[in-house]
């Protein structure tokens, strides 16, 4: 059996949902089945091995209840539940292909899971996707994306709670091919 890298083990679709529960979150193994009902028990209680297995998420916390050891699971180090900068440069363009493909799978059933529901409303919902291109200069860009970043910042930390609806934002930033000079 071949080791999974890291990039693997973080894009596996169901790993990758319960990553992104777990952001600023510590939940039991039943909180995150109740937020991932459509994920069977079995899986579920797998990929919570495997992550905690690579140093993806840890146990922070054991609480009996009835007889038995319920594990509290959070992320207690965000780097190592993301693809940094040193491991992407390791890809092919062949795997950063596939990796695109692993999160726009992850973001298709995530928009499939929404409109599945009984009772949607994509207007009050907030439901929206776009695709902007623009002109900028390295600088104009590096300003861009620290602004966004001080944006996020303001309620990347926010809790799960009453009234709070997990909305999941997505960036896809694709350059133009430079032109030889």
């Amino acid at each position: 059996m071949t080791k999974e890298s890291a990039v693997d083990v973080i894009l596996h679709p169901v790993r990758m949902r319960i990553i992104q529960f777990l952001i600023n979150q510590r939940l039991t193994a039943q909180q995150i089945k109740e937020l991932l009902p459509d994920i069977p028990q079995a899986s579920l209680y797998r990929n919570l091995k495997k992550l905690v297995e690579t140093g993806v998420i840890h146990i922070v916390d054991e609480i009996p209840n009835r007889g038995t050891i319920e594990k509290v699971y959070s992320i207690e180090n965000p780097s190592k539940a993301s693809i940094g900068p040193e491991d992407l440069n390791k890809l092919s363009k062949d795997d950063h292909l596939g990796l695109f493909i692993k999160f726009m799978a992850n973001l298709m059933g995530e928009y499939e899971r929404y409109l599945n529901q009984d009772h949607i409303d994509l207007v009050a919902d907030g439901v929206s996707f776009r695709q902007a291109s623009m002109y900028l200069s390295e600088v104009e860009y590096v300003n861009l994306i620290n602004e966004l970043t001080v944006v996020y910042s303001k309620v990347i930390n926010n809790k799960l709670q009453k009234g709070r609806r997990r909305r999941t934002i997505a960036t896809i930033i694709i350059p133009e091919q430079l032109e030889e000079q």
